[in-house]
């Protein structure tokens, strides 16, 4: 007559956090595809806004985009992968996270 409510197992949600955390916890990469609408400097300043890095570092970033089409920028935590994707999208740059 009444359906009985489905028993909760709380081991169940434990393996769905513990999943959730190790997919935040494992580490992402930022990629950076080439474009025809941004010049090298701006890639370059905007490279080095994103990740502090030295502007030998991002020219040489900047020149693996733009002759292999795309190269890693980042990898690290995900939060870390957002911010910086975050600031490479200020000028609309092309970019992928994966995970």
């Amino acid at each position: 007559m009444f359906a009985q409510e489905p028993k909760k197992n709380p081991q169940v949600d434990v393996l769905v956090e513990t999943a959730e955390e190790e997919a935040i916890d494992t580490p992402w990469r930022l990629i950076l595809y080439d474009d025809d609408i941004h010049t090298f400097d701006e890639v370059i300043n905007q490279l080095i806004k994103a990740l502090g890095c030295s502007k030998p570092k991002a020219e040489e970033l900047t020149y693996k985009v733009h002759f292999e089409g795309k190269a890693l920028v980042f990898e690290g935590n995900f939060e870390e992968c957002l911010r910086i994707n975050a600031v490479l999208q200020e000028i609309q740059l092309i970019t992928e996270i994966k995970g």
